[in-house]
């Protein structure tokens, strides 16, 4: 912990950079330090691992708030109050039921007794969580451990809220009816009315021996790790939804859904349009005037590539089958490859000399596009 970096150092950006600024910071640190640009350099690999562990935090709102209050101490799975497991989520989780019972007291006598409403089964709350996952994750599918904080069945006494070798009793006040018989004097005479029973609040029993675990709420809060298959194909801030993974339900009722929040990692090689991949391949001035075999990095490896003699600076390539898998489809998107011509610098007197030759040897018949645009000119200069 003493030796790490402050990550927004890693990742040369301040405290105020926004969410973009952090990504663009990402991915030209990421291409600069790269393993397949620096094969066998041990110092680029560390820095490569250093620049995706910053990212990965400052990318995510609540690992990057916990950062900011905490330190390394706020994200650090080795610490208790933080972690990459998927963040805070079921603390509150008995607010829905809080305000069942808020809704009964003011709801009594109505559409049936507070007892049977207090006691019918209730579906748990959802929960939700995030995971960041690698662009290549992304593309190829991935099984990982997700960590949810939730709320179970008590399993000391198996979510009836009373300890062992007790049961909940008949509320003394309602007579186990959850409704009690209240009359108020008032201006316009004397008026009874009915309401749930503050004792045991509607429910019409009442536990004088908690479960010493869940102090009487049948339910108690834990941190559970859950095997999640990430499918092919997913993308950047989608949700995945896995059925009864959430809270579990009151009275018997069946257990929330849990929500998955996936954020992808920007690649520094290529970039992901819907299905679509775009990379973009640097070529020498003279492997365009002639042609040339390069190699092309595809998410699947590395492929050979022809390029035609007299390829223009820009000129996009497209690679059939070779992009992302559609999500819960076989088939798959493209991959488009633009080649930018890199003009040398720092050439040498002789260089020069070649290039003056070279070009006094050149017509209009070697060039496409300048004879035509120089006669634009020439016509439009001519008509004033």
């Amino acid at each position: 912990m003493a030796d790490k970096r402050d990550y927004y150092e890693v990742l040369g950006v301040d405290k105020s950079a926004s969410a973009e600024d952090i990504k663009k910071a990402y991915r030209q640190m990421a291409k600069k330090y790269h393993p397949d640009l620096h094969p066998g350099d041990k110092e680029a690999e560390e820095k490569f691992k250093e620049v995706n562990e910053a990212y990965e935090v400052l990318s995510d709102a609540d690992k990057k708030s916990r950062y900011d209050q905490f330190g390394h101490a706020g994200v650090d799975p080795s610490y208790g109050g933080g972690g990459y497991g998927g963040g805070f989520s079921g603390g509150f989780g008995d607010m829905g039921d809080i305000g069942d019972i808020f809704n009964s007291f003011f709801g009594g006598g109505f559409g049936g007794s507070s007892a049977s409403r207090a006691n019918a089964p209730r579906r748990g709350q959802d929960v939700k969580t995030n995971v960041n996952i690698s662009f290549m994750d992304a593309c190829f599918g991935k099984d990982m451990d997700v960590t949810v904080n939730r709320m179970e069945k008590c399993p000391d006494c198996n979510g009836s809220g009373t300890a062992a070798g007790s049961s909940a009793e008949t509320c003394p006040d309602c007579h186990g009816t959850g409704q009690v018989k209240v009359t108020q004097r008032t201006p316009f005479g004397v008026i009874s009315q009915t309401k749930p029973c503050s004792r045991c609040g509607g429910k019409g029993k009442v536990i004088n021996n908690p479960c010493q675990k869940c102090r009487g709420s049948g339910r108690v809060s834990i941190s559970k790790k859950i095997n999640v298959k990430i499918p092919a194909g997913i993308d950047d801030g989608q949700t995945l939804q896995i059925s009864g993974q959430g809270n579990a339900g009151v009275n018997g009722g069946p257990s929330g859904d849990l929500h998955i929040i996936v954020s992808v990692r920007p690649d520094p090689i290529f970039e992901r349009d819907g299905y679509d991949i775009h990379t973009d391949i640097p070529i020498t001035y003279t492997q365009a005037v002639l042609g040339d075999e390069i190699t092309v990095p595809t998410i699947d490896g590395k492929v050979k590539y022809n390029v035609p003699e007299g390829t223009q600076n820009g000129t996009v390539f497209r690679f059939k089958n070779k992009g992302v898998k559609k999500l819960n489809r076989s088939d798959r998107g493209d991959q488009y490859v633009r080649v930018y011509i890199e003009v040398p610098k720092n050439l040498s007197k002789k260089q020069k000399e070649l290039l003056k030759e070279f070009d006094a040897s050149m017509s209009d018949e070697n060039y496409s596009k300048r004879p035509s645009f120089f006669d634009k000119i020439r016509t439009a200069f001519n008509g004033k």
